[in-house]
């Protein structure tokens, strides 16, 4: 059974994973499934990371061990706020978050991409562009989320884009296999956007991709 190690915070209250536990769990089911906040389950075994961390701080052993485990095979998952790679906890305890200038910089060639900014929550399109393992059995499809606009690199894998009447076509999910088992999907802030049946079957299908090895 695949080892997924859930990873997330409670720093944020609009990204803390105890209000979002029972909706990963949910999407999970059947897998060997660990959600913790301790970033310190990077340095143990798993077969999959789904990172949902909004502050991407890490220990260098911490960090070592996440890109050991994706450089021997293992796979990484980063879902929504996993591309927020200059968000980092406040010292001022009146401020809820500062923003580095640059994203981290290993985490930000893992990934491919980062976040950017976003408009308020709203119902969008996505659009399946590409056919792979990750988009099986997902049609085009509306969601009620909050959408990421995110700078990504050339030599990404985009599966599939943004349908908003405001934005870009942004893309929404994507792979790097230039970095191993790597793949990312930006939807996942709203309670409806993580239950929603294709979020599902795109975070299930990712698992297993990301494991195929």
């Amino acid at each position: 059974m695949t080892r997924v190690l859930v990873l997330g915070e409670n720093t944020f209250p609009f990204h803390a994973i105890d209000e979002k536990r029972d909706a990963f769990a949910a999407a999970l089911e059947g897998y060997d499934v660990t959600i913790t906040t301790d970033r310190d389950a990077l340095t143990g075994e798993y077969d999959v990371l789904v990172d949902y961390l909004t502050d991407s701080t890490l220990s260098d052993e911490q960090l070592d061990a996440l890109l050991d485990h994706v450089e021997s095979g293992g796979g990484y998952v980063g879902v929504h706020c996993a591309s927020d790679l200059t968000s980092v906890a406040a010292d001022d305890p009146d401020e809820v978050l500062d923003h580095m200038d640059e994203p981290f910089p290993e985490l930000r060639e893992l990934i491919g991409g980062h976040f950017l900014t976003h408009p308020e929550d709203s119902e969008f399109g996505v659009d399946i562009v590409e056919s792979h393992p990750i988009t099986e059995g997902v049609d085009d499809f509306t969601v009620f989320d909050e959408p990421y606009q995110v700078a990504v690199d050339d030599d990404l894998q985009v599966l599939a884009t943004m349908d908003h009447p405001d934005l870009d076509e942004y893309p929404v999910v994507w792979t790097n296999d230039e970095e191993g088992r790597v793949a990312y999907i930006s939807l996942g802030h709203t309670d409806e956007a993580l239950a929603h049946d294709s979020f599902v079957t795109l975070l299930r299908n990712a698992v297993d991709w990301a494991d195929a090895n």
